[in-house]
């Protein structure tokens, strides 16, 4: 009977086949097998690398070996070797072979070049400007910073060949218009959309986006840049350090010097001239020791922010090469017979609105019971969300549409044309309901930021028609820009202004008004409610001008509150008012004993 050394023996041999043939030398003796090595490995995760192998990237994969482990280190070191050399090779072909997802196909970058020496001076300015006037508020100081890092970009940008486009300027421009919303208005729900969206249109600009991936991930690509831009701006400079050692000491000791003569001659002037320090104060933020761990992580946000915005200009992702598979093509009664039935829907309802619109209230609510404000109440919400959903229907009925003929295309026209014009009316009644609604209740930011919510999915749909009219490769582009059309327009307008104005109408017509509203409004209502009669006015205010007590420096002022403040030094809050809890509709108010 054969021992397990023979056993042994075949499988070394059979192992080592194909390859040629196995020398003599190369298989242990019957007795050797027989009794393994107590070195000899006993876990199969991989065959044993010789010395002075270099490491491969495969080395932690677990495979079986090509030879048993117990026998691997009985070989001879030229067959090991041989052995591990293969190995290596078919890993390397293994990797070679891997292609990445479809949708992934070409969108990364190549490999960015080194930043030019006016990139990093304009990162180390954004930093710098950020930590001294970016901790008291938001105001102008977000153009201050904004500029340096759109300098930097541009010079990342420039080096690497790329050219400035008409929707480059688009995307840039809108996004500087967006930041000057808090150097104008001063509530605090537009700022924050204007910033995001300032955001977005950044990265836009940056990317340079045209189809429906690249404008949905390039809007926040930038965030993706943050890592690999702080290790691209260490490596610049360590490269340009190594390079040019010997003028980074002339540099340096002349921003020293630069500085400490502005000190010195600064404060002797200011000393000297009681107006010149006072203009010195405004213009130059206040430091103090306490702010420090606030001015750091502050002026680390901003070199962050600003190498994350040069790295993408020099190297962006290809988002509008992610390629997704179009969905699988639908018959035309599977895909058309459902919208068709949604469109007698819409249509039998809008039947119903055409008659209320035409002044059927009346017949309506007395079916009804209920009251008018009510009956504008209950619906505007359902209609807000039956627009959203009318836009997601759109886009998976767009994806599964036939498409193999013309009258394929016709039939999805016609079959979404049809349908985006029922939701226009529907947008209609909506908006005639919240009109109704505030007609009785009055005007809330709620309801301001709602209706502009509606008006803007009305011009998406309006959009969608006429791309399916004219064509829908500007579509993507055409919908963020209406975004972020609609961001601007409601920070200039400002929803606190647009509340005051109407409240106040409401006043002189119907004489009510909710005075504990204002309280907690911005400075933007101010000229609206400084037409208020007394004690109406200065109940109204009051929260107001408690919070414009706190100053803060010019750049972080916005240009509502200065003039809230210029017309509440002129009209003064009259003291007799001492509690405005009394206060109800139409009522004189409660002034002092």
């Amino acid at each position: 009977m054969p021992g397990p050394g023979r056993h042994a023996l075949r499988e070394a041999r059979s192992a080592w086949s194909g390859g040629g043939p196995v020398p003599e030398d190369a298989v242990p003796s019957e007795s050797s097998a027989a009794a393994p090595s107590a070195a000899a490995p006993s876990t199969a995760k991989g065959v044993d690398k010789p010395a002075g192998a270099a490491a491969g990237p495969g080395d932690a994969t677990v495979v079986p070996p090509a030879v048993p482990a117990y026998l691997h280190n009985q070989l001879p070191e030229h067959l090991r070797r041989q052995q591990w050399e293969q190995w290596q090779a078919h890993q390397q072909r293994q990797r070679q072979n891997a292609q990445p997802p479809a949708w992934r196909a070409g969108v990364r970058p190549a490999a960015p070049a080194r930043a030019r020496a006016a990139s990093l001076w304009a990162v180390l300015a954004t930093a710098l400007v950020s930590g001294l006037f970016l901790g008291e508020g938001l105001g102008a100081n977000l153009l201050i910073v904004a500029v340096p890092a759109a300098l930097a970009a541009f010079f990342a940008a420039q080096a690497a060949g790329r050219r400035v486009r008409p929707w480059t300027l688009v995307w840039g421009l809108g996004g500087l218009a967006l930041l000057a919303i808090p150097a104008l208005r001063d509530a605090g729900w537009p700022t924050f959309l204007a910033l995001v969206s300032a955001l977005a249109l950044g990265s836009l600009a940056l990317h340079g986006s045209r189809t429906w991936t690249g404008v949905l991930i390039g809007s926040l690509g930038i965030v993706g840049s943050v890592i690999p831009g702080i290790a691209w701006g260490w490596r610049s400079l360590r490269e340009r350090a190594d390079g040019s050692r010997d003028r980074w000491g002339p540099a340096v000791r002349t921003a020293a010097i630069a500085a400490a003569l502005l000190v010195v001659f600064g404060a002797l002037f200011a000393s000297a001239d009681a107006a010149f320090a006072e203009l010195l104060g405004k213009l130059v933020p206040e430091a103090e020791v306490s702010d420090g761990p606030w001015r750091i992580l502050l002026f680390a946000l901003g070199l962050i922010g600003a190498l994350a915005a040069a790295r993408t200009a020099a190297a962006p992702h290809q988002w509008d090469k992610a390629k997704i598979a179009p969905g699988r093509e639908r018959g035309r009664m599977e895909w058309a017979l459902p919208l068709i039935v949604l469109n007698l829907l819409f249509a039998a309802f809008i039947a119903v609105q055409l008659t209320v619109l035409l002044g059927g209230y009346e017949k309506v609510l007395e079916v009804t019971g209920l009251e008018r404000a009510e009956y504008a109440r209950q619906g505007f919400w359902q209609l807000l969300w039956a627009t959203l959903l009318t836009l997601v229907v759109i886009t998976f009925a767009k994806r599964w549409a036939p498409r193999s003929s013309a009258r394929d295309t016709v039939l999805v026209r016609s079959v979404l044309g049809v349908l985006c014009l029922l939701t226009l009316v529907v947008v209609a009644s909506a908006l005639r309901r919240m009109d109704l609604y505030v007609e009785h209740y009055g005007l809330t930011r709620l309801r301001v930021s709602v209706t502009a919510m509606e008006i803007w999915l009305g011009v998406v749909i309006v959009l969608i028609m006429a791309a399916g009219v004219f064509g829908g490769r500007w579509l993507p582009r055409a919908v963020a820009g209406s975004a972020a059309i609609a961001v601007l327009a409601f920070g200039f307008l400002s929803p606190d202004a647009l509340v005051a104005d109407r409240n106040v109408a409401r006043f002189e017509e119907q004489k009510v008004i909710d005075v504990a509203y204002f309280q907690d409004l911005s400075a933007d209502a101010v000229p609206a409610l400084n037409t208020l009669p007394e004690p109406q006015r200065t109940c109204a205010l009051r929260g107001i001008a408690k919070d414009l007590d706190e100053k803060s420096p010019w750049y972080a002022t916005s240009r509502s509150e200065q003039r809230a403040v210029d017309i509440l030094a002129a009209h003064p809050l009259d003291p007799a008012v001492l509690s405005c809890g009394g206060l109800d509709p139409g009522d004189s108010g409660e002034y002092g004993r």
